[in-house]
Protein backbone atom coordinates (compact mmCIF):
# COMPACT_ATOMS: atom_id res chain seq x y z
CA UNK A 1 0.00 0.00 0.00
CA UNK A 2 1.44 3.73 -0.55
CA UNK A 3 1.57 5.66 1.99
CA UNK A 4 0.24 9.33 1.31
CA UNK A 5 2.01 11.72 3.36
CA UNK A 6 -1.20 13.83 4.02
CA UNK A 7 -3.72 10.64 4.98
CA UNK A 8 -1.31 8.58 6.69
CA UNK A 9 -3.29 5.53 8.55
CA UNK A 10 -6.26 6.44 6.03
CA UNK A 11 -3.67 5.89 2.91
CA UNK A 12 -5.82 3.07 1.99
CA UNK A 13 -8.56 4.85 1.86
CA UNK A 14 -7.19 6.05 -1.82
CA UNK A 15 -7.17 2.38 -3.22
CA UNK A 16 -11.17 2.23 -2.02
CA UNK A 17 -12.28 5.11 -3.31
CA UNK A 18 -10.55 4.61 -6.84
CA UNK A 19 -12.17 0.78 -6.56
CA UNK A 20 -15.51 1.72 -5.57
CA UNK A 21 -16.49 5.71 -4.94
CA UNK A 22 -15.13 7.48 -7.99
CA UNK A 23 -14.54 4.71 -10.38
CA UNK A 24 -18.62 4.18 -9.88
CA UNK A 25 -19.35 7.84 -11.19
CA UNK A 26 -17.09 8.41 -13.88
CA UNK A 27 -13.84 7.43 -15.26
CA UNK A 28 -11.00 9.04 -13.01
CA UNK A 29 -8.07 10.32 -15.04
CA UNK A 30 -10.22 10.09 -18.96
CA UNK A 31 -7.82 11.47 -21.72
CA UNK A 32 -8.74 14.77 -23.28
CA UNK A 33 -8.61 15.45 -26.41
CA UNK A 34 -7.67 19.23 -27.86
CA UNK A 35 -9.77 21.43 -29.36
CA UNK A 36 -12.61 23.77 -28.28
CA UNK A 37 -14.43 20.66 -26.68
CA UNK A 38 -12.29 20.17 -24.13
CA UNK A 39 -11.75 24.33 -23.81
CA UNK A 40 -15.44 24.43 -22.61
CA UNK A 41 -15.54 21.53 -20.39
CA UNK A 42 -12.52 22.36 -18.64
CA UNK A 43 -14.28 26.00 -18.04
CA UNK A 44 -17.58 23.98 -17.35
CA UNK A 45 -15.84 22.27 -14.39
CA UNK A 46 -14.12 24.95 -12.68
CA UNK A 47 -17.19 27.41 -12.62
CA UNK A 48 -17.58 30.94 -12.56
CA UNK A 49 -17.14 31.37 -16.75
CA UNK A 50 -20.42 32.66 -17.63
CA UNK A 51 -20.45 36.09 -17.07
CA UNK A 52 -19.50 39.04 -18.67
CA UNK A 53 -15.42 39.09 -18.75
CA UNK A 54 -15.16 42.70 -19.24
CA UNK A 55 -13.15 44.82 -16.68
CA UNK A 56 -15.94 48.23 -15.13
CA UNK A 57 -14.83 51.15 -13.90
CA UNK A 58 -11.47 51.30 -15.69
CA UNK A 59 -9.05 53.79 -14.10
CA UNK A 60 -5.27 54.87 -15.04
CA UNK A 61 -4.08 55.61 -11.46
CA UNK A 62 -0.70 56.91 -12.63
CA UNK A 63 2.15 57.50 -15.55
CA UNK A 64 6.11 56.78 -15.06
CA UNK A 65 8.68 56.59 -17.58
CA UNK A 66 12.30 55.48 -16.65
CA UNK A 67 14.91 52.90 -18.15
CA UNK A 68 13.19 52.54 -22.14
CA UNK A 69 9.69 52.31 -20.44
CA UNK A 70 6.27 53.80 -20.18
CA UNK A 71 4.01 52.70 -17.88
CA UNK A 72 0.48 53.28 -16.40
CA UNK A 73 -1.04 52.14 -13.16
CA UNK A 74 -4.18 50.59 -13.78
CA UNK A 75 -7.24 49.86 -11.87
CA UNK A 76 -10.88 47.95 -12.78
CA UNK A 77 -13.57 46.10 -11.14
CA UNK A 78 -14.71 42.98 -11.36
CA UNK A 79 -17.58 42.95 -9.79
CA UNK A 80 -16.40 41.85 -6.43
CA UNK A 81 -14.12 42.28 -3.88
CA UNK A 82 -11.23 45.55 -3.46
CA UNK A 83 -10.45 46.63 -7.13
CA UNK A 84 -7.86 45.29 -9.32
CA UNK A 85 -4.59 47.00 -9.77
CA UNK A 86 -2.50 46.45 -12.94
CA UNK A 87 0.58 47.78 -14.82
CA UNK A 88 0.26 48.34 -18.48
CA UNK A 89 3.86 48.47 -19.97
CA UNK A 90 5.43 49.35 -23.01
CA UNK A 91 9.37 50.25 -24.41
CA UNK A 92 9.03 54.62 -24.52
CA UNK A 93 9.02 55.99 -28.19
CA UNK A 94 7.30 52.73 -29.66
CA UNK A 95 5.41 52.79 -32.75
CA UNK A 96 3.07 51.20 -34.08
CA UNK A 97 1.12 48.65 -32.49
CA UNK A 98 3.44 45.81 -30.94
CA UNK A 99 2.64 42.17 -29.82
CA UNK A 100 1.44 42.24 -26.65
CA UNK A 101 1.87 39.20 -23.47
CA UNK A 102 -0.27 39.18 -20.63
CA UNK A 103 2.08 37.96 -17.98
CA UNK A 104 0.53 36.18 -15.04
CA UNK A 105 2.28 36.19 -11.74
CA UNK A 106 3.00 33.01 -9.58
CA UNK A 107 1.34 31.07 -6.64
CA UNK A 108 4.65 30.88 -4.93
CA UNK A 109 3.06 30.75 -1.40
CA UNK A 110 3.41 34.51 -1.36
CA UNK A 111 -0.17 36.48 -1.88
CA UNK A 112 1.41 39.48 -0.03
CA UNK A 113 2.27 40.66 -3.64
CA UNK A 114 1.05 39.51 -7.07
CA UNK A 115 1.93 41.68 -10.21
CA UNK A 116 5.53 42.84 -8.06
CA UNK A 117 6.58 39.27 -7.89
CA UNK A 118 7.37 39.50 -11.35
CA UNK A 119 7.76 43.53 -12.47
CA UNK A 120 8.75 46.58 -11.33
CA UNK A 121 6.43 49.32 -10.77
CA UNK A 122 6.50 53.11 -10.66
CA UNK A 123 8.40 52.94 -7.42
CA UNK A 124 11.00 50.36 -8.57
CA UNK A 125 11.39 47.43 -6.34
CA UNK A 126 8.66 46.78 -4.06
CA UNK A 127 9.98 45.97 -1.07
CA UNK A 128 13.71 44.68 -0.40
CA UNK A 129 12.32 40.90 0.66
CA UNK A 130 12.11 40.93 -3.80
CA UNK A 131 15.28 40.84 -4.56
CA UNK A 132 16.05 37.37 -2.75
CA UNK A 133 12.54 36.16 -4.87
CA UNK A 134 13.62 37.82 -8.03
CA UNK A 135 17.30 35.77 -7.29
CA UNK A 136 16.16 32.17 -6.45
CA UNK A 137 13.18 32.24 -9.19
CA UNK A 138 13.95 34.86 -11.95
CA UNK A 139 16.96 34.84 -12.55
CA UNK A 140 17.70 37.91 -10.65
CA UNK A 141 15.78 40.20 -12.45
CA UNK A 142 11.84 40.99 -13.09
CA UNK A 143 11.15 39.08 -16.35
CA UNK A 144 8.05 41.56 -17.07
CA UNK A 145 10.56 44.18 -17.33
CA UNK A 146 12.82 42.38 -19.36
CA UNK A 147 10.22 41.33 -21.59
CA UNK A 148 8.89 45.18 -22.31
CA UNK A 149 12.92 45.70 -23.49
CA UNK A 150 12.40 43.67 -26.36
CA UNK A 151 9.55 45.63 -27.63
CA UNK A 152 6.69 44.17 -26.04
CA UNK A 153 3.67 45.72 -24.73
CA UNK A 154 2.89 44.10 -21.26
CA UNK A 155 0.09 43.87 -18.70
CA UNK A 156 0.53 42.39 -15.63
CA UNK A 157 -2.05 42.38 -13.20
CA UNK A 158 -3.14 41.09 -9.34
CA UNK A 159 -5.50 38.27 -8.93
CA UNK A 160 -8.13 36.82 -6.84
CA UNK A 161 -6.34 36.70 -3.68
CA UNK A 162 -2.84 38.30 -4.28
CA UNK A 163 -1.66 41.80 -3.50
CA UNK A 164 -4.07 44.30 -4.29
CA UNK A 165 -6.83 41.37 -4.41
CA UNK A 166 -5.59 40.28 -1.16
CA UNK A 167 -7.62 39.49 1.84
CA UNK A 168 -6.82 41.64 4.40
CA UNK A 169 -4.95 40.83 7.78
CA UNK A 170 -7.95 40.67 9.93
CA UNK A 171 -9.53 37.81 7.83
CA UNK A 172 -6.60 35.86 7.40
CA UNK A 173 -4.76 36.12 10.89
CA UNK A 174 -8.15 34.08 12.00
CA UNK A 175 -6.24 31.48 10.50
CA UNK A 176 -3.10 32.08 12.76
CA UNK A 177 -2.00 30.05 15.94
CA UNK A 178 -2.03 32.99 17.96
CA UNK A 179 -4.90 33.88 20.61
CA UNK A 180 -4.79 37.58 20.07
CA UNK A 181 -3.77 38.25 16.60
CA UNK A 182 -1.48 42.16 16.06
CA UNK A 183 -3.36 44.85 14.16
CA UNK A 184 -1.06 44.62 11.81
CA UNK A 185 1.77 42.01 10.53
CA UNK A 186 5.05 41.29 8.56
CA UNK A 187 4.60 40.55 4.79
CA UNK A 188 5.96 36.41 6.05
CA UNK A 189 3.64 36.23 8.34
CA UNK A 190 0.60 37.14 5.71
CA UNK A 191 1.90 34.99 3.65
CA UNK A 192 1.95 31.83 6.17
CA UNK A 193 -1.82 33.10 6.93
CA UNK A 194 -2.65 33.54 3.79
CA UNK A 195 -1.78 30.20 3.16
CA UNK A 196 -3.37 29.05 5.78
CA UNK A 197 -6.65 30.68 4.63
CA UNK A 198 -6.63 29.08 1.11
CA UNK A 199 -8.58 25.92 2.43
CA UNK A 200 -11.37 28.15 3.51
CA UNK A 201 -11.68 30.34 0.22
CA UNK A 202 -11.55 27.35 -1.93
CA UNK A 203 -14.24 25.69 0.54
CA UNK A 204 -16.86 28.68 0.13
CA UNK A 205 -16.06 28.17 -3.69
CA UNK A 206 -16.83 24.60 -3.35
CA UNK A 207 -20.40 25.66 -1.96
CA UNK A 208 -20.78 28.33 -4.54
CA UNK A 209 -20.58 25.95 -6.78
CA UNK A 210 -17.14 26.94 -8.48
CA UNK A 211 -13.59 26.79 -8.13
CA UNK A 212 -10.56 29.29 -6.39
CA UNK A 213 -8.86 27.86 -10.49
CA UNK A 214 -12.32 29.28 -12.18
CA UNK A 215 -11.86 32.47 -10.38
CA UNK A 216 -8.27 33.12 -10.85
CA UNK A 217 -8.91 32.44 -14.78
CA UNK A 218 -12.17 34.39 -14.79
CA UNK A 219 -10.03 37.49 -13.62
CA UNK A 220 -7.17 36.22 -15.83
CA UNK A 221 -9.74 36.36 -18.88
CA UNK A 222 -10.99 39.91 -18.01
CA UNK A 223 -7.41 41.24 -18.07
CA UNK A 224 -6.76 39.61 -21.56
CA UNK A 225 -10.19 41.69 -22.66
CA UNK A 226 -8.78 44.95 -21.73
CA UNK A 227 -5.06 44.26 -22.85
CA UNK A 228 -6.74 43.54 -25.96
CA UNK A 229 -8.53 46.74 -26.23
CA UNK A 230 -5.49 48.07 -26.23
CA UNK A 231 -4.17 50.39 -29.43
CA UNK A 232 -0.60 49.33 -28.97
CA UNK A 233 -1.68 45.91 -29.25
CA UNK A 234 -1.14 44.23 -32.73
CA UNK A 235 -4.13 41.98 -33.13
CA UNK A 236 -3.71 38.53 -33.71
CA UNK A 237 0.26 38.76 -31.66
CA UNK A 238 -1.17 37.96 -28.27
CA UNK A 239 -0.09 35.49 -25.76
CA UNK A 240 -0.23 35.06 -21.86
CA UNK A 241 2.63 33.57 -20.23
Amino acid sequence: MTNYKHLGIYSDWVDEARAFAAKAQQSLFPLAKPGKKTQEQLLQLMGFNDGPEFPADVRVERRWEEDGITGEVISWSVGYGPRTEAYLMKPTGAKGPLPAVLALHDHGGFKWFGKEKIANGPDGIADPIMEPFFRDYYGNRPWVNALVKKGFVVLVHDTFLWGSRRFPWEIVSEQTDVDNPKLDCTIEEYNQAASNHEHTVEKYCNLLGTTMAGIVSHEDRIALNYLLSRDEVEPGKVACM
